[in-house]
């Protein structure tokens, strides 16, 4: 190991930082944080560093660095690019063993920066020892993703307790499975995650009181939205709770790499529906769901899209609620958003359309529930989703109540993978699309579809043109 690990307290120590730049501004913004009693020596300063300067605990010098101001410094900060005045800064540091951070040039430190994730009081520092600094930064960011923003409040909540925790709870193993059980990965933790620190700090004090030995947990349950199928869509909320989860129910719709992500001892059941092929009634799922966090485990219910956008989320959570059972809601990118996104499709345009409506095809049988004369609209972007089986119906009843017949569709399947297929026509056109379209479809009508050939950016452009859609956008 060729540095030591080290978190120092600078809070009102002498720090001294020699340049004046955008690097050292850099630099100084870390050490106000700390506290640090800082000098700078530089003939000129940024302007970012002349925002700062008149500050508490920073003052500058204008002169030429002398050895002497090393004296009563125990770190200095190196941020020029003179190499002739970095060593000499160097050699002299070096001398009154003063630990110095020369900013690029590993071979004139005695200590560098890690890459800091800060959850005050967490910190995470990362480092390469200078080898591979892009790799240093790709891990930041996926240790900034991992870890919740309430990490810190829920150590400070920790550090509050702890003395009274070891007061009531004598016992190692029992005070050890009290923080790990019922704080750090219970009920208390997921209050806190919701931003309600106040009933976290009432149900820690009647846990403490009450519940201390008893080894029955509260469940809880997360609806949480996967996204249209692309891995990277889903956020970093979702992947958060995911990765905690006792239980995943999820759908045939979740993309199966984003199942990799959970935990790996996680209990993951497929609970999707499809045409002809329900693995349970909805009733059933919502009774399954309330067991499952009545037995004390974290169930993510872990849905294709957004749970709320035609996804029975409404319904599952009445029934969790009801229950008595704590629940919370991470959204999702619905189908309708990020598969016409990726399909170069925008919903809405100053041009084209003034509005989007959302909306399922299974209800497009003809009868009364579908106000079919105000999708007739011209200006109006239709996304329809599960509308394969009720194509015809849809495309007649549009046309009948003054949709033109050469309004552009297009049918999305597989949207936002790598495989995607974008097929375009017009509406009269759309029952022959939806034919030939693989699973899962979404189907989209209204002029902006015409704007796919200028703005298609993923995969493959759209495959089987039409010909009344070639003929009636050729004049």
């Amino acid at each position: 190991m060729e540095y030591l690990p080290l978190f120092i307290d600078l809070k009102n120590r002498p720090v001294l930082v020699v340049g004046g730049g955008i690097v050292a501004a850099r630099k100084i913004k870390i050490l106000q944080r700390v506290g640090a009693m800082i000098t700078i020596i530089a003939p000129t300063l940024c302007t970012e560093l002349k925002k700062v300067l008149f500050k508490q605990n920073i003052s500058w010098i204008e002169k030429k660095f002398q050895p002497i101001m090393l004296d009563k410094v125990i770190l200095v900060i190196v941020t020029t690019n003179n190499a002739k005045l970095n060593a000499l800064i160097y050699q002299n540091a070096e001398k009154r063993h003063i630990l110095i951070n020369t900013v690029d040039d590993k071979n004139k430190c005695s200590c560098i920066f890690p890459a800091i994730i800060d959850r005050d009081p967490i910190l995470i520092g990362i480092s390469s020892c200078g080898t591979a600094p892009i790799l240093v930064r790709i891990l930041r960011e996926k240790f900034e993703s991992l870890l919740p923003k309430s990490l810190g409040f829920l150590s400070k909540l920790a550090g509050i307790w702890r003395s009274r925790v070891r007061q009531h709870i004598v016992d190692v193993v029992l005070r050890r499975r009290f923080w790990e059980k019922i704080f750090y990965n219970g009920h208390i933790a997921t209050l806190i995650e919701q931003g309600r620190p106040e009933e976290a700090n009432k149900v820690f004090k009647y846990t403490l009181n009450n519940d201390v030995g008893n080894n029955n947990k509260k469940g809880n349950v997360t609806l949480v939205g996967a996204g249209p199928g692309d891995i990277g869509l889903l956020t970093i909320r979702g992947l958060q709770v995911m990765q905690q989860a006792d239980v995943i129910l999820y759908d045939y719709l979740v993309n199966s790499e984003i199942l990799d992500l959970a935990r790996k001892d996680a209990n993951k059941i497929c609970v999707g529906k499809r045409v002809g092929d329900h693995s349970m009634s909805q009733k059933e799922l919502n009774q399954f769901i309330v067991r499952l966090a009545q037995k004390g485990n974290k169930v993510v219910r872990l849905k294709g899209g957004d749970s709320f956008v035609f996804g029975r989320g409404g319904e599952e959570l009445e029934i969790i609620s009801k229950a008595g059972i704590s629940f919370q809601v991470v959204p999702g990118i619905t189908a309708g958003i990020g598969v016409t996104a990726y399909a170069g499709i925008p919903l809405t345009h100053r041009k084209y359309a003034h509005s989007v409506v959302f909306m399922t095809g299974h209800n497009a049988n003809g009868d009364n529930q579908v106000n079919w004369a105000a999708l007739s609209d011209y200006q109006r972007t239709l996304i329809i989703y599960m509308g394969k089986i009720n194509a015809l119906n849809i495309r007649n009843n549009l046309i009948i109540h003054g949709r033109s017949i050469n309004t552009p569709v297009a049918v999305i399947s597989r949207g936002t993978y790598q495989n995607q297929k974008i097929l375009i026509g017009t509406l009269i056109d759309l029952e022959k699309l939806t034919r030939i379209a693989d699973y899962p479809s979404l189907l989209v009508i209204g002029d902006v579809v015409s704007l796919h050939s200028q703005m298609h950016w993923f995969g493959q452009k759209a495959l089987n043109y039409c010909p009344t859609y070639l003929i009636a956008h050729s004049m």
